[in-house]
Protein backbone atom coordinates (compact mmCIF):
# COMPACT_ATOMS: atom_id res chain seq x y z
CA UNK A 1 0.00 0.00 0.00
CA UNK A 2 1.63 3.50 -0.92
CA UNK A 3 0.68 7.48 -0.95
CA UNK A 4 0.58 9.08 -4.19
CA UNK A 5 0.41 13.06 -5.04
CA UNK A 6 -1.43 13.81 -7.92
CA UNK A 7 -1.80 17.42 -9.64
CA UNK A 8 -5.27 17.85 -10.36
CA UNK A 9 -7.28 20.67 -11.85
CA UNK A 10 -9.22 23.28 -9.46
CA UNK A 11 -12.22 22.20 -11.27
CA UNK A 12 -11.86 18.25 -10.41
CA UNK A 13 -9.81 18.74 -7.56
CA UNK A 14 -13.01 20.31 -5.92
CA UNK A 15 -15.56 17.90 -6.96
CA UNK A 16 -13.66 15.25 -5.45
CA UNK A 17 -13.68 17.39 -1.71
CA UNK A 18 -17.45 18.02 -2.07
CA UNK A 19 -17.62 14.58 -3.00
CA UNK A 20 -19.63 14.64 -6.49
CA UNK A 21 -16.16 12.90 -8.43
CA UNK A 22 -15.65 9.51 -7.14
CA UNK A 23 -13.23 8.73 -10.02
CA UNK A 24 -9.84 9.88 -10.91
CA UNK A 25 -9.44 9.04 -14.42
CA UNK A 26 -5.74 8.45 -15.71
CA UNK A 27 -3.95 7.08 -18.41
CA UNK A 28 -1.31 5.57 -16.45
CA UNK A 29 -1.43 4.80 -12.60
CA UNK A 30 1.08 3.81 -10.14
CA UNK A 31 2.73 0.47 -9.89
CA UNK A 32 2.21 -0.14 -5.99
CA UNK A 33 -1.57 -0.55 -4.58
CA UNK A 34 -2.63 2.87 -3.77
CA UNK A 35 -4.53 3.75 -1.14
CA UNK A 36 -4.33 6.92 -0.48
CA UNK A 37 -4.26 10.01 -2.56
CA UNK A 38 -3.51 13.64 -1.44
CA UNK A 39 -5.21 16.28 -3.79
CA UNK A 40 -2.35 18.83 -4.94
CA UNK A 41 -4.78 21.39 -7.09
CA UNK A 42 -3.38 22.89 -9.85
CA UNK A 43 -3.09 27.06 -10.43
CA UNK A 44 -4.12 29.66 -9.44
CA UNK A 45 -4.37 27.32 -6.03
CA UNK A 46 -1.21 25.13 -5.93
CA UNK A 47 -2.05 23.58 -2.80
CA UNK A 48 -2.46 20.68 -1.50
CA UNK A 49 -6.01 20.82 -0.34
CA UNK A 50 -6.86 17.35 0.80
CA UNK A 51 -6.44 13.33 0.70
CA UNK A 52 -8.99 11.03 -0.61
CA UNK A 53 -8.99 7.12 0.38
CA UNK A 54 -8.88 4.58 -2.95
CA UNK A 55 -11.09 2.13 -2.87
CA UNK A 56 -9.85 0.40 -6.01
CA UNK A 57 -8.72 0.64 -9.52
CA UNK A 58 -10.29 0.01 -12.54
CA UNK A 59 -8.76 -0.80 -15.94
CA UNK A 60 -10.93 -0.73 -19.44
CA UNK A 61 -11.34 0.49 -22.45
CA UNK A 62 -11.96 4.17 -22.82
CA UNK A 63 -15.75 3.15 -24.03
CA UNK A 64 -16.13 0.49 -21.59
CA UNK A 65 -14.31 2.82 -18.39
CA UNK A 66 -16.81 5.34 -19.19
CA UNK A 67 -20.04 3.40 -18.87
CA UNK A 68 -19.11 2.16 -15.50
CA UNK A 69 -18.43 5.55 -14.48
CA UNK A 70 -20.27 7.93 -15.75
CA UNK A 71 -22.37 8.72 -13.65
CA UNK A 72 -20.41 9.99 -10.97
CA UNK A 73 -17.38 10.90 -13.40
CA UNK A 74 -17.44 14.40 -12.69
CA UNK A 75 -16.45 15.12 -16.38
CA UNK A 76 -18.30 15.56 -19.49
CA UNK A 77 -17.90 13.14 -22.13
CA UNK A 78 -16.07 15.09 -24.24
CA UNK A 79 -13.82 16.20 -22.34
CA UNK A 80 -13.40 12.43 -21.07
CA UNK A 81 -12.87 10.98 -24.36
CA UNK A 82 -10.50 14.05 -25.19
CA UNK A 83 -8.57 13.14 -22.78
CA UNK A 84 -8.07 9.49 -23.45
CA UNK A 85 -7.73 10.01 -27.61
CA UNK A 86 -6.08 7.49 -29.15
CA UNK A 87 -5.57 5.28 -25.97
CA UNK A 88 -6.70 1.46 -26.04
CA UNK A 89 -6.94 1.47 -22.31
CA UNK A 90 -7.96 3.63 -19.31
CA UNK A 91 -7.32 4.02 -15.84
CA UNK A 92 -9.65 5.23 -12.79
CA UNK A 93 -9.16 5.29 -9.23
CA UNK A 94 -12.51 4.54 -7.28
CA UNK A 95 -12.70 7.46 -4.83
CA UNK A 96 -13.53 7.02 -1.10
CA UNK A 97 -13.96 9.20 2.39
CA UNK A 98 -12.46 12.35 1.61
CA UNK A 99 -10.03 14.80 4.29
CA UNK A 100 -10.21 18.62 3.77
CA UNK A 101 -7.12 20.04 4.81
CA UNK A 102 -7.99 23.21 6.57
CA UNK A 103 -5.55 25.50 5.48
CA UNK A 104 -3.97 23.82 2.40
CA UNK A 105 -0.55 22.88 2.23
CA UNK A 106 2.30 23.03 0.82
CA UNK A 107 4.43 21.17 -1.42
CA UNK A 108 7.27 21.72 0.94
CA UNK A 109 5.24 20.30 3.93
CA UNK A 110 6.17 16.89 2.20
CA UNK A 111 9.61 17.55 1.33
CA UNK A 112 8.85 18.41 -2.44
CA UNK A 113 10.29 21.56 -4.78
CA UNK A 114 7.88 20.91 -7.89
CA UNK A 115 4.39 19.53 -8.41
CA UNK A 116 4.79 16.45 -9.94
CA UNK A 117 3.57 16.18 -13.98
CA UNK A 118 1.41 13.18 -13.50
CA UNK A 119 2.14 11.63 -9.78
CA UNK A 120 4.82 11.03 -7.48
CA UNK A 121 5.27 8.70 -4.52
CA UNK A 122 5.08 9.90 -0.78
CA UNK A 123 6.57 8.37 1.89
Amino acid sequence: MCTILLSIKPEYSNKILQGTKKYEYRRQIAKCMVDRILIYSTAPEMKIVGTVEVKGTISETPENLWDKTKTKSGICKEKYFQYFNGRDTAFAYKLGKVELFNPPKGLSDYKLSAAPQSFVYIK
